[in-house]
């Protein structure tokens, strides 16, 4: 196949594609390279994709609608997957704009290139935190999720109503994947697990939000892109398409799949586990609940396996051990 991939310079975009030409497909990136963090980590995810022959990217940002259907229409891809966004729950209280402008004017231009193009499927990601207050759990696809905390939130929130609209208007198959706290190898610095080693390894504070009285379904990068490959074969359609449990809307080539571990697991076991891994204390800097957070995520992963077969397993303890080993590594520690 032939498969764009939007973010191939982040976290996810990084491994999907990696997973993708190791299978032998098509690759093409598409990544602004923002300065949201360090955007050497960006450069070294991009020029190990390169040493593959079967990847080519374009640096450029998702609100230039002539770059990205210049990319898209050169490229004539089977299927797209559209991981870009600018992301960070936190960051979204700082900068609501940046949010708007990626991650809903660039997602309608995604949309439009898939569009023009004619895809065979049209894969997006969307968030866990589109569930929002909601506290009814392990949270269910078919569950109304109407109560968003952040900008972040609301605009996937958007992302998912957009594609809905776009699967009913075109015909054009459309999934939205819902990520559950993805953690792993060559994560971002702004995330949980990267401040936690971070913080424990140079013997400065963490901070421990809601006191760690927080839970959270922890799923490990490799299991999460091995699930959105499976969904690129697990084209939305008419009834005939529909499984056991099954998100697909009536009116729409479309549906919503969680992708998570289905195991909520207490923020306060996911410390100790790094610090064993470490084997150092951290120093914990316990602090109120942030605004726009909740405290647990918890997700059913049954549409997932009933559409796939497959289902994350990864126990945390071996992911982090996965992780830490990468980033004394990648920091010669």
């Amino acid at each position: 196949m032939r498969i764009f991939v939007t973010g191939t310079a982040g976290f996810v975009g990084f491994h999907l594609a990696r997973l993708l030409l190791a299978e032998g497909h098509d690759v093409a990136g598409y990544d602004g390279m923002t300065d949201y963090y360090d955007v050497r980590l960006k450069e070294r995810r991009h020029a190990m994709l390169r040493q593959s022959p079967g990847f080519s990217a374009t640096e450029a940002m998702l609100e230039d609608a002539a770059a990205l259907n210049a990319a898209v229409a050169g490229f004539e891809p089977d299927v797209i997957v559209h991981l870009a966004a600018q992301a960070g729950v936190r960051y979204s209280l700082e900068n609501p704009r940046a949010y708007i402008d990626s991650n809903v004017v660039g997602t309608l231009n995604v949309m439009e290139a898939a569009r023009a193009v004619g895809v065979k499927h049209l894969l997006m990601a969307s968030t866990s935190s589109v569930y929002g207050a909601g506290e009814e759990m392990p949270f269910d696809e078919r569950q109304k999720a109407d109560t968003q905390l952040t900008i972040y939130a609301a605009t996937k929130k958007a992302n998912e109503a957009m594609g809905h609209a776009w699967a009913h208007i075109h015909a054009l198959p459309v999934t939205m994947f819902r990520f559950f706290t993805v953690y792993g190898p060559w994560g971002r610095p702004d995330m949980a697990l990267f401040k936690f080693t971070k913080g424990i390894l140079e013997r400065t504070p963490i901070d421990i939000y809601n006191h760690g009285e927080m839970w959270r379904d922890f799923t490990y990068v490799d299991d999460l892109v091995r699930g959105i490959r499976l969904l690129i074969d697990a084209v939305p359609g008419g009834p005939e398409t529909a499984v056991e449990g099954d998100s697909l809307s009536p009116a729409a080539p479309f549906r919503v799949v969680n992708i998570g571990n289905s195991e909520k697991v207490r923020l306060m076991d996911f410390i100790d586990a790094i610090e064993q891994e470490i084997g150092r204390k951290a120093i914990r800097n316990m602090m109120p609940m942030q605004l726009g957070d909740v405290p647990a995520t918890w997700a059913d992963a049954s549409l997932l396996q009933n559409l796939t077969g497959y289902r994350p397993q990864t126990p945390f303890r071996e992911g982090v051990r996965r992780f830490v080993e990468w980033y004394r590594d990648y920091y010669n520690i």
